[in-house]
């Protein structure tokens, strides 16, 4: 086996930088995943005055964050939320958004002291600069993540996915994969109704996290994940650039993971 496999008894293995841990199911990811999440969030908040998170809102979030809500041990009136992307053009109270996705799973299950939520409004544009100004205050402790059908982080999609980007939000067109997994993950009834654009954070704003939680289940996953495990470090594959990160953890189930 080469050094950049080295695989464990208990299912951990790393690729290059990235820590991958593998699980029959599911709910075993999912669980596992919120208590390492919570873990480091206690961890945080023992040694600094605020921890600031930045999730991911999917239906392949979902057992994570429910777990993640009801752990317990965390102050969160100490946690400033931000979440990494949303759509441009839908109103409001589309519950596609992905501001209402996240209040229904984890910012109205627990006592945020901050969520700060991407409201596209009139002026994409003003709001991607603004919000990138309030991401910039502070650094980010930690990223919630998953990876899309075609290798996207956030709404980086290979087209527009750019490893050196000097903006840390922007505005993006989304590709015919990723706007189909939207309509294949129930989110939508047609790709006709899912919006061509979306404001989203960038690569290097999400790799400049001190800590990367991704969590990947599902069949429709795995060739995204064998791509970013085995193939080249390019925007090809945008999720591949997370084996250069210096702690990132990479959470797979049998379904998503190239070797089960």
């Amino acid at each position: 086996m080469d050094s950049q496999h080295a695989v464990t008894r208990d299912r951990e293995r790393r690729v290059d930088r990235l820590l991958v841990r593998s699980f029959p199911d599911r709910a075993a990811l999912g669980a596992v995943a919120a208590g390492d999440i919570a873990a480091e969030l206690r961890r945080r908040l023992a040694a600094q005055e605020r921890v600031r998170m930045v999730f991911a809102a999917a239906p392949s979030q979902s057992e994570v964050l429910h777990a993640l809500a009801a752990a317990p041990g965390i102050d969160w009136s100490r946690v400033v939320a931000f979440h990494m992307d949303e759509y441009i053009g839908l109103p409001p109270e589309a519950p596609q958004r992905f501001a209402n996705w996240l209040d229904r799973n984890i910012f109205m299950k627990a006592p945020f002291g901050e969520v700060h939520r991407i409201a596209p409004g009139a002026d994409p544009a003003e709001t991607a600069r603004a919000y990138a100004e309030k991401l910039g205050e502070a650094p980010i402790d930690i990223v919630q993540a998953g990876i899309g059908v075609n290798g996207h982080i956030a709404f980086n999609d290979p087209p527009v996915a750019d490893f050196n980007d000097p903006l840390a939000v922007k505005i993006v067109d989304l590709d015919e994969a990723c706007r189909q997994q939207q309509v294949d993950d129930d989110c939508f009834a047609a790709i006709a109704d899912v919006p061509a654009q979306a404001i989203t954070l960038t690569v290097p704003c999400l790799m400049a996290a001190h800590k990367i939680f991704c969590m990947v289940p599902s069949r429709a996953k795995r060739a995204a994940v064998d791509a970013a495990l085995n193939g080249p470090i390019e925007t090809a594959c945008p999720a591949s650039i997370l084996r250069t990160h210096p702690d990132c953890t990479l959470y797979l189930d049998a379904d998503s993971d190239p070797e089960a």
